[in-house]
């Protein structure tokens, strides 16, 4: 008998708890973000779009083992290797990193896996397309224009809000890459086309 009233008790306890915090929401104050005027609150964990250090890369395919939804491709002409002492890849050329963001969780699972810490969860909130296609990042062709991460069709325009113009200048400065190449924007851009032709494997005498 005391464990049918002990049940009561804990499952109108647990529903006094949800309706307490349920109600603490419902009559807090509204704030209305005026996006994209102003910056939307994103969390310091947010997973947004990649952004991705073509130069670091040494395409293991780590990232698209680790992927459950088999959304990234990798494409190479040889094997690719960073030698001691160096943070840029050398060996065979990418031909292909692409993510079809269709398909992607932003779970983050490719993350962790990555040896060389070339790819990464951005804080792009934002990336319209018109059909599918449009869905699939290229990021070698990305790299050839010297960006690590893609660009909504909004944020490409000449005049943009303030916070919007200061993540585009980040972006474009790589103050999210920090590396030997940190500060070197000229330096960077050369390293990230590098990674699109072969270079030589020096071997150790």
């Amino acid at each position: 008998m005391k464990g049918y009233f002990r049940n009561i008790y804990q499952s109108l306890r647990t529903i006094l708890i949800g309706m307490r915090i349920t109600l603490k929401y419902c009559f807090a104050q509204t704030v209305t973000v005026q996006y994209p005027d102003m910056a939307p609150v994103l969390q310091p964990r947010y997973r947004g779009f990649h952004f991705f250090e073509i130069e670091k890369c040494i395409a293991c395919d780590q990232c698209a083992k680790a992927c459950p939804v088999d959304c990234i491709y990798i494409e190479k002409t040889g094997p690719r290797k960073i030698p001691k002492g160096s943070t840029e890849a050398v060996g065979g050329a990418m031909t292909r990193f692409a993510i079809d963001y269709s398909k992607c969780m932003f779970c983050a699972l490719c993350v962790p896996p990555c040896p060389t810490d070339c790819i990464h969860m951005g804080n792009l909130h934002d990336l319209s397309g018109f059909d599918r296609q449009s869905m699939i990042v290229e990021f070698t062709e990305l790299a050839e224009q010297g960006h690590q991460t893609p660009q909504p069709i909004w944020m490409q325009k000449e005049k943009l809000p303030e916070w919007a113009d200061t993540r585009k200048k980040e972006w474009q400065e790589y103050v999210h890459s920090d590396d030997a190449f940190s500060g070197n924007v000229s330096g960077r851009r050369e390293a990230m086309s590098r990674a699109l032709v072969e270079q030589e494997i020096k071997k150790k005498k």
